[in-house]
């Protein structure tokens, strides 16, 4: 979630920051340079593989966490213990919030589009859909974001390559939803819900690139800053639309501990770290891992049904998404990432996703 890196456009999404995460989640490197004091105990290659778990298992513990609370309560719980976890390493890293009314004007935005809003959708949606099914719908956030940077954002620019991706993914989408069948026994409300919160994720990177970038301010410190207005979002929000619960499931409270502290609160530290140690274009492949491990988990553990079509769709998605991210190595095409990797320097990450 939760708070995705931005490709030449933006998992999950996606992503805090670009946070998100997910999906679709979803991070840039810091706006100050970060020279690491001491290697990192686990190599990054383990840490990588953790957070892939962690935003793969989040549609799974979403799930979960409905079958107890509402939409609404398993959203806001996740935003406050994620927001307990970043708010901790806040204070033992004794990094201040950002100052100033613009700065946190823009950041009630960001987290609107980039936590509030796609995490209560994707809880709205698994109501009705597969946990599977939500997943896969995150992995299109990359093909929104490409389809968006390419209007919104002049370094963007249009190529056959990206536009054969977009074709290719969106392909892939209508595989995975059965569009020869016409859609039948799909739930259109609940996916619907799903692709509007992957669609949300690349929204918000394009509103946090041109309204925080250069604000002077650490990912860490924007992070927590936007996971505390999320929070507080959702705190107004909730009791609008939601009771106080009569009894307290364990299990869905237990997997709603979960996703906030690790599918928001640890993804979003693990991502910041790799980001840091080995740069956003390696970091942001934990998006393709993201649906493969979500519809491992549905049909294993909750024994969600799985056609065809699900997987062979899921590929292609991926396919197409990869596709967009990719650039023929050339002096223009130079040039271009040579601005985009100027320009995400000084940009906050996207959110942890999903």
């Amino acid at each position: 979630m939760s708070t995705l890196t931005p490709p030449s456009s933006p998992s999950r999404s996606a992503p805090a920051l670009p946070v998100a995460t997910p999906p679709s989640v979803t991070p840039t490197p810091p706006a100050a340079p970060v020279t690491p004091t001491r290697r990192p105990a686990l190599d990054w290659r383990v840490r990588f593989g953790i957070l892939a778990a962690i935003w793969g298992f989040s549609f799974l513990l979403i799930k979960m966490g409905t079958q107890g609370y509402a939409p609404f309560q398993v959203t806001l719980g996740r935003l406050a213990f994620g927001t307990t976890v970043v708010a901790a390493v806040l204070v033992v890293k004794r990094e201040r919030l950002p100052r100033g009314v613009r700065t946190w004007l823009h950041l009630t935005v960001a987290a609107f589009l980039l936590n509030a809003l796609p995490f209560s959708l994707f809880a709205y949606s698994e109501l009705t859909i597969p946990s599977t099914l939500a997943g896969i719908c995150n992995a299109t956030s990359p093909l929104w974001g490409m389809a968006l940077s390419l209007v919104a954002l002049s370094e963007d620019r249009p190529t056959r390559r990206r536009v054969a991706g977009l074709g290719i993914g969106f392909l892939g989408v209508l595989t995975v939803l059965g569009a020869w069948q016409g859609f039948s026994g799909l739930d259109l409300g609940g996916t619907a819900m799903a692709l509007l919160a992957s669609l949300s994720y690349p929204i918000g990177w394009i509103y946090v690139r041109r309204t925080l970038a250069g604000s002077g301010y650490s990912n860490l410190s924007l992070s927590g800053a936007q996971l505390l207005v999320a929070t507080v979002e959702l705190a107004v929000v909730t009791p609008l639309f939601t009771s106080l619960p009569t009894h307290f499931p364990v299990v869905p409270l237990l997997a709603v501990v979960a996703l906030g502290a690790l599918g928001t609160g640890l993804a979003f530290l693990l991502q910041y770290g790799l980001v840091a140690e080995v740069g956003p274009t390696t970091a942001q492949m934990v998006t393709y891992f993201i649906p493969v491990i979500a519809t491992a988990a549905g049909v294993a553990l909750l024994g969600e049904s799985l056609s065809w079509s699900t997987p062979i769709g899921a590929v292609i998605v991926l396919a197409g998404a990869a596709l967009t991210q990719s650039t023929p190595r050339d002096r223009s095409t130079s040039r271009v990432r040579d601005r985009q990797r100027t320009l995400r320097k000084a940009t906050p990450p996207t959110p942890p996703q999903p």
